[in-house]
């Protein structure tokens, strides 16, 4: 479970986290000009097919936007529309952006007279629309997914100079008390390729304070002995999150004056990440500690040793990992 469920201001949206699929969600305030919509997530090896619907209600009886990859005869991608249960006239795509097995990302940006489509920061379509697009007040998502996240940015938020198909963003993410929100008006960090740099090193803008949230996603390699997440301050280390596969343990540490202080190993259970499959991190900074949670499943909560939070300001993150999203 997430660690907050309520409502956000200004209708701005949080994120929703690890959903089960079938998965249907509301989308605060409807389909409006210059939304955009990210998925998360990782095909199944024995998958045949997924949509996501953007529909009108829970019923499915109203899709506005039907988008839906096939991969039987070589694999094609089936656009549409259901208005009142009936379905349209089909629009096929006759490539495959997605692969078995392999995690992606997927964004819809809502345009005045269509739907602008990218796989994996690459444009893949565009599907003029057919009925109103703010008829569309849910969000849908079946087949065979993992998804690991599911996120909104409101209209004003992308740099207005910045191509949306060929960059990978750091998105920098504020939240008020028991929220977790896009400010706008922050430049984000943009790296030229898909993946992330391993070391990543970033900044986290004004730095932490509570109720801040990091969320970090990415794929363990499939021989990964160990990774970390460092939350720094200057040269100290005020938060290490460090598994570590061959003692089948997530190290929690602090460092300062480069001097280690004692670990804390303890789980609530079994070790949270796998060699070969993706993750999803997230820390929420409170006032006495930071809460992690891996997967959607709560892990543990850290109590802070370096108390003056604004100074802890950067994030590093090294090891035997693949970086998708990062959110500072």
């Amino acid at each position: 479970m997430a660690f907050f469920n309520t409502q956000p201001p200004c209708g701005i949206q949080p994120p929703y986290v690890n959903p089960a699929v079938p998965f249907s969600g509301t989308i605060q305030g409807g389909l409006q000009e210059g939304l955009q919509i990210t998925i998360h997530g990782i095909v199944q090896p024995f998958a045949d097919k997924f949509a996501v619907n953007f529909q009108s209600g829970f019923s499915g009886n109203d899709i506005v936007f039907h988008f839906n990859p096939r991969f039987e005869n070589g694999g094609y991608v089936v656009c549409n529309t259901k208005q009142k249960g009936h379905w349209g006239p089909e629009e096929r795509k006759m490539q495959m952006p997605f692969q078995k097995g392999v995690p992606f990302e997927l964004c819809f940006l809502v345009q005045r007279s269509d739907f602008q489509v990218m796989v994996n920061k690459n444009f893949f379509v565009q599907y003029p629309h057919r009925v109103p697009y703010q008829l569309a007040d849910t969000i849908a998502v079946s087949g065979a997914l993992q998804l690991s996240f599911i996120t909104f940015q409101p209209p004003g938020i992308r740099p207005v100079h910045q191509p949306p198909m060929t960059q990978t963003v750091i998105h920098t993410v504020h939240s008020a008390p028991g929220q977790m929100f896009h400010t706008p008006g922050i430049q984000p960090v943009v790296y030229p390729n898909m993946s992330y740099p391993i070391p990543l090193f970033t900044s986290i803008p004004n730095g932490l304070y509570p109720s801040k949230s990091i969320i970090i996603s990415g794929t363990v390699l499939p021989d990964a002995q160990r990774f970390h997440i460092n939350l720094r301050s200057g040269m100290d280390i005020a938060f290490h999150l460090n598994p570590r596969f061959n003692e089948k343990a997530v190290v929690r540490n602090t460092q300062i004056n480069n001097s280690w202080g004692p670990e804390e190993r303890e789980l609530p259970g079994n070790m949270p990440f796998t060699r070969g499959q993706s993750f999803s991190v997230w820390i929420l900074c409170e006032v006495q500690a930071f809460k992690v949670a891996v997967n959607g499943q709560h892990l543990c909560e850290y109590y802070h040793r370096l108390k003056n939070l604004p100074d802890i300001n950067s994030l590093e993150v090294a090891g035997d990992v693949l970086l998708t999203h990062v959110q500072t």
